[in-house]
């Protein structure tokens, strides 16, 4: 619980949780991790947060504020189990178009599944690939959204190149992720939640504890809020700024390509 943060300087493509690991196997065992967990990955986000990442995520798309509007693209990235993209396709009226990219197809198919029993499917498309190499021209969407998924990329300055490529000139970025607990005494109440029960109910519910020791150490490196503002602007973004949500347990993280 004591571990230091990596900063803007980088150092989460070498951190698995608290683990060291060489330059380039950090993927795989990333991959692993949503491979395990697909299935019950909304039930768990649910567990995690105590029901927050609901309200922190209409929050986000709120922020956005998605244009009613057919020719409004999307890109979310690793949202595989769609739940943002849902979000935004029914904040446009459902006009809008939502490109769901992740690089894990065990979630992907989660969502596709839930697309389908919604409705959605016509707005939206499925697509496998990695964050750090997209497979779309330069200026092809209005936003780029990723929501509790920027600390398991491994090349996170590669990332945000990458989402400011595909961004039309006057688009934005938002990223929503669990950040650093800048309330006295909730910090506190949050590692002993996190350390201490979360495994022990991913282990009930998914029969798995190991991936969610993974990605609560993983909360614990990924840079403060401030640093991370300082990656999304060595990127090209301008007008960078981030709110706190439930005393900085999460944090949305909001820049423009201009």
């Amino acid at each position: 619980m004591t571990e230091a943060r990596t900063t803007a300087d980088g150092g989460m493509e070498t951190s698995y949780g608290f683990r060291q690991v060489q330059d380039g196997e950090k993927q795989g065992l990333v991959n692993e991790v949503f491979h395990k967990v697909a299935k019950r990955y909304d039930i768990m986000n649910d567990v995690m947060s105590a029901g927050l990442h609901r309200v922190w995520k209409d929050a986000m798309v709120a922020a956005l504020g998605p244009r009613k509007s057919s020719d409004y693209r999307t890109l979310d990235v690793a949202g595989g189990t769609g739940d943002i993209a849902f979000r935004i396709v029914e904040a446009s009226g459902k006009n809008a178009h939502v490109t769901v990219l992740d690089i894990n197809g065990s979630m992907l198919g989660v969502g596709e599944e839930r697309a389908a029993k919604m409705g959605l499917s016509d707005n939206l498309d499925f697509v496998e690939a990695n964050a750090e190499s997209l497979p779309f021209e330069d200026n092809s969407f209005d936003a780029y959204t990723i929501a509790f998924g920027i600390r398991n990329v491994p090349h996170i300055d590669v990332a945000l190149k990458e989402a400011y490529r595909v961004l039309k000139r006057g688009g934005r970025i938002l990223v929503l992720e669990f950040s650093d607990v800048e309330m006295p005494l909730l910090d506190k109440f949050y590692d002993q939640w996190s350390f201490k029960a979360i495994p022990q109910f991913g282990k009930a519910i998914t029969g798995e504890a190991e991936p969610y020791q993974y990605l609560v150490e993983s909360i614990r490196k990924f840079p403060n809020q401030r640093d991370f503002a300082a990656m999304i602007t060595k990127a090209g973004f301008s007008r960078v700024n981030f709110s706190n949500y439930t005393g900085g347990i999460a944090a949305l993280h909001s820049g423009w390509k201009l």
